[in-house]
C-alpha cells in the first residue's frame, strides 16, 4: 500500500518511500561508508590518546636514568622535544580543522621519531648490556602503533612495520651474543604477529558495531517513518480522502483556543446528505461511496475557494471550519454548498418529498461571547440548527440563531425533559445483539437509552446525551440505565452480559463504584454479567479517579469494554493504561473496506488489537460480505442491523435466535 500525506487542502499526496533495513549499500560503499564515520571517532580519540602516550613516553625518563645514566639528558632532551612537537603539531592541526589523516600520519609520527628520538642515544650508552636489554621496550611502540590508537588497519601495520624494522636494525648492530638476537628477533616478530593480529580483530569487530548500528538506525528510521506515515493515515478518511474526525478535533480545538486567548472567531458549518441511508440501500454501498466522494470534492472545492477546512465527521455527515467574517458570510456558505450538491445531478429516486436528487443540508453556527466556554456548545448549536434545517425539509441551511426560541430553546427544553424523565416513563432501554462470529451465539446485548418528548416525538441520542452531561442528569439516567440492565439480567438468564455505555461524568462522580455495587447486589447479578462501554474522545481525561474508578469496578468482575475505538484522540493511550476485555472498532473503519486504503487501514487496527489481547468487536455490520470479511480477518465479535435491530427487552427470544440463525451458515456450532 503507498503512503500518503495530507495537504493543507485536505488532498493526499504520495510520501517518499523509506527504504527497507535489507537495502544495504556494496561492500565497498559500505566500507568507504565506515572510515568516513570512524573519522569523528578518530579525531576525538586523537587528542586524549597523543596525550597520554606523551606522559607515559616522558614518564619512561626514569628508566634512562636507572639503566642508560650516561646518556640519560640526551634521551630525556629527545623525549621532551618529540613529545612537545608532537603536542604542538596536534593542537594546530586541530584548531585548524585539518582532515583527518594528518592527525593519523601525526600521531603515528609522534610514534616513530619518539621512538628513533629515545634509541639513538640509548644506543651510544657505553653500558651496552643494559642497552641490549632495555631494547626490549622497543616493542611498546609497535604496541601502541596497533592497539592504542584507533589508525586504520593498513596504517597501523605500516607505523608498526617500520617500528620493527627499526628494531631489527639495532638489534643487528647492538653487540650481542647469537642467542641474544636470536631470542630478541623472535620476541619482536611474536609480538608484531600478536599486536597486528589483535589490532586486526579489534578493526573488524568496529567494522561490526558500525554494521549493526547502520543497520539500527535503518531500522528506527523505517520504523519512525512508517509510524509518521501510519499517524497521517489514521487522521485522513480512506474513503474521500478528506482529514477525519480525530483530524478535524484537533484543528477545531485549536481554533477554539485560538478565539479564546486571541479572539479569532470562527464558524462550523455541519453538512449532512439527505435520505442518504435510502439512498446506500437502493443504488449498493459502491455507489453510496461514490456518491459520497463526489460531494466531498464539490464540497471540498468550495471550503478551499473560503480558505476553510473540511473534513469527514460521520458516515454521511462532513464539518466545514470557516474563518469568521460575518454571520452574512457563513449563511451564504452554507447556501453556495447547497446549491452546489443540487447541482451535481446525482439521481435519487428513493426520495419521499418530490426531489429526485441527491442534495445536503446544512446546520452553521459561529463563536460568540454568549455561546459559553465550552467547545461542546458550538458543535451542539451546529447540530441544532442541521436538526432544523433537516426538519423545515431538508436542501436547505440553516444559521443558528440565538434569539429563536425555536433554536435556542431547543437544548433546554430537552434538559427539562430530562428532569422528569424517568419518572414520567419518557425514557427506555432498547437492546442490540452481540453475536460471536465463532459460535453464532448471541455472547452479550449493548443496552441503548432512548428518549421521547411528551408529544411521543424521540430525540437522538446525539441531542439528549450531550444534554444530560451538561446538566449532570447523566448521573441519575446512567444509575437507572445501570439498575435496569441489571434487573434485566436477573430476569433472563439466557443473556450472558448486557454493556452499558458509561459516560466520562459519571466514572468522575464520587461513589459511582459503590452505587454499581449496591445495583448489583440489589438485583442479585454477579459483576462478570455487566459490562461498560467507555467512548475514546476529547471528554476523556486520564485522570488519576478515573483510573481508580475503572479498577473498582473491574474488581467487581465488571468487565471493561473500549468503545468506538479508532475515532478519538487517546485510544493507544487506554489500551496501555487498562486492561480491555474488549474493544470495539468503529463503524466507519469496517465500511471503509470497499477501498484498499481502507482495508489496510482496518487490518492495521486489528492487528494492533490483536498484540494487546482483548477481544475485537465490530460494529455496523450491515451485510453477509462484511461478515465474511470479519471471519476471514478472525474477528471475535460482531454488531450491527445484519446481525441484529435494537428492540426492547420483551422481544428478547426473537433477538436470541435470529443473530443464531444468520451467523449460523459461517460459523462452526
Amino acid at each position: 500500500m503507498s503512503d500518503y500525506a495530507i495537504s493543507a487542502v485536505g488532498k493526499l499526496a504520495p510520501v517518499e518511500p523509506v527504504p527497507h533495513s535489507h537495502e544495504m549499500p556494496e561492500p565497498a560503499e559500505l566500507r568507504a561508508l565506515f572510515h568516513k564515520e570512524s573519522q569523528a571517532a578518530r579525531r576525538k580519540a586523537a587528542r586524549p590518546g597523543l596525550y597520554i602516550a606523551v606522559i607515559i613516553y616522558l614518564l619512561f625518563a626514569f628508566a634512562d636514568i636507572l639503566l642508560v645514566p650516561d646518556v640519560a639528558f640526551y634521551t630525556i632532551a629527545a623525549r621532551l622535544v618529540v613529545g612537545v612537537t608532537a603536542l604542538v603539531t596536534l593542537e594546530t592541526l586541530l584548531r585548524v580543522e585539518a582532515p583527518t589523516q594528518w592527525l593519523d600520519v601525526t600521531c603515528a609520527g609522534a610514534i616513530i621519531f619518539g621512538y628513533v628520538g629515545w634509541l639513538i642515544p640509548t644506543a651510544m650508552s657505553s653500558n651496552q648490556e643494559s642497552v641490549a636489554y632495555y631494547m626490549v621496550f622497543g616493542t611498546i611502540f609497535m604496541m601502541s602503533a596497533n592497539l592504542f590508537f584507533t589508525f586504520r588497519f593498513r596504517f597501523s601495520v605500516a607505523t608498526s612495520t617500520i617500528i620493527l624494522l627499526i628494531l631489527y636494525t639495532v638489534n643487528y648492530f647492538i653487540p650481542s651474543t647469537t642467542t641474544y638476537k636470536l631470542v630478541f628477533g623472535a620476541f619482536y616478530i611474536s609480538c608484531f604477529i600478536f599486536t597486528t593480529y589483535i589490532n586486526f580483530k579489534l578493526n573488524r569487530e568496529r567494522y561490526n558495531v558500525f554494521l549493526n548500528a547502520l543497520e539500527a538506525r535503518n531500522q528506527h528510521r523505517e520504523a519512525t517513518e512508517r509510524g509518521r506515515a501510519l499517524l497521517r493515515l489514521s487522521r485522513t478518511d480512506p474513503l474521500t480522502e478528506l482529514e477525519n474526525r480525530r483530524a478535524i478535533d484537533e484543528r477545531l480545538r485549536e481554533l477554539w483556543n485560538g478565539w479564546r486567548q486571541h479572539g479569532t472567531a470562527f464558524a462550523v458549518l455541519l453538512v449532512d446528505v439527505d435520505f442518504f441511508k435510502r439512498f446506500n440501500d437502493h443504488y449498493g454501498h459502491q455507489e453510496g461511496d461514490r456518491c459520497l466522494t463526489k460531494v466531498a470534492d464539490r464540497v471540498r472545492r468550495i471550503a478551499e475557494e473560503h480558505r476553510a477546512s473540511i473534513g469527514r465527521y460521520g458516515g454521511e455527515e462532513f464539518i466545514i471550519l470557516s474563518p469568521l467574517y460575518s454571520p452574512e458570510h457563513v449563511a451564504s456558505l452554507s447556501q453556495e454548498i447547497c446549491r452546489a450538491v443540487e447541482g451535481l445531478g446525482i439521481i435519487h429516486d428513493e426520495r419521499r418529498d418530490g426531489t429526485q436528487l441527491v442534495t445536503v443540508s446544512v446546520g452553521a453556527t459561529y463563536t460568540r461571547s454568549e455561546a459559553g466556554t465550552k467547545l461542546e456548545r458550538v458543535i451542539q448549536e451546529a447540530d441544532s440548527a442541521l436538526y432544523l434545517a433537516k426538519a423545515s425539509g431538508r436542501n436547505c441551511a440553516r444559521l443558528f440563531d440565538p434569539n429563536d426560541p425555536q433554536s435556542s430553546d431547543e437544548s433546554e427544553n430537552i434538559a427539562a425533559v430530562l428532569r422528569i424523565a424517568i419518572e414520567r416513563g419518557l425514557v427506555s432501554l432498547v437492546f442490540q445483539p452481540i453475536v460471536s462470529l465463532r459460535s453464532g451465539k448471541v455472547e452479550a446485548m449493548e443496552a441503548l437509552m432512548r428518549l421521547s418528548m411528551p408529544d411521543g416525538t424521540s430525540v437522538p441520542p446525539s441531542m439528549f446525551i450531550p444534554a444530560a452531561e451538561r446538566t449532570g442528569m447523566i448521573l441519575e439516567l446512567g444509575q437507572w440505565a445501570i439498575r435496569t440492565a441489571c434487573l434485566q439480567l436477573a430476569s433472563n438468564e439466557h443473556i450472558r452480559t448486557i454493556s452499558v455505555n458509561v459516560s466520562p461524568v459519571q466514572l468522575k462522580a464520587p461513589g459511582f463504584a459503590a452505587s454499581v455495587a449496591a445495583a448489583l447486589g440489589d438485583a442479585g447479578v454477579p459483576g462478570n454479567r455487566l459490562a461498560f462501554e467507555i467512548t475514546e474522545g476529547l471528554e476523556m481525561e486520564m485522570h488519576s479517579d478515573v483510573l481508580r474508578c475503572i479498577s473498582d469496578l473491574k474488581l467487581l468482575g465488571i468487565k471493561i469494554w473500549l468503545d468506538d475505538f479508532g475515532t478519538g484522540f487517546a485510544g493507544l493511550s487506554w489500551l496501555r493504561l487498562i486492561d480491555f476485555d474488549v474493544v470495539k472498532i468503529d463503524r466507519s473503519f469496517l465500511h471503509d473496506c470497499l477501498t484498499p486504503r481502507g482495508k489496510a487501514m482496518f487490518q492495521d487496527i486489528v492487528g494492533l488489537l490483536r498484540n494487546r489481547g482483548p477481544k475485537i468487536l465490530v460494529e455496523g455490520v450491515e451485510s453477509e460480505e462484511q461478515m465474511e470479511l470479519l471471519r476471514i480477518r478472525g474477528i471475535d465479535l460482531a454488531q450491527g442491523f445484519y446481525v441484529g435491530r435494537p428492540a426492547r427487552a420483551d422481544s428478547f427470544g426473537s433477538l436470541l435466535s435470529a443473530p443464531k440463525r444468520r451467523a449460523a451458515a459461517g460459523c462452526p456450532n
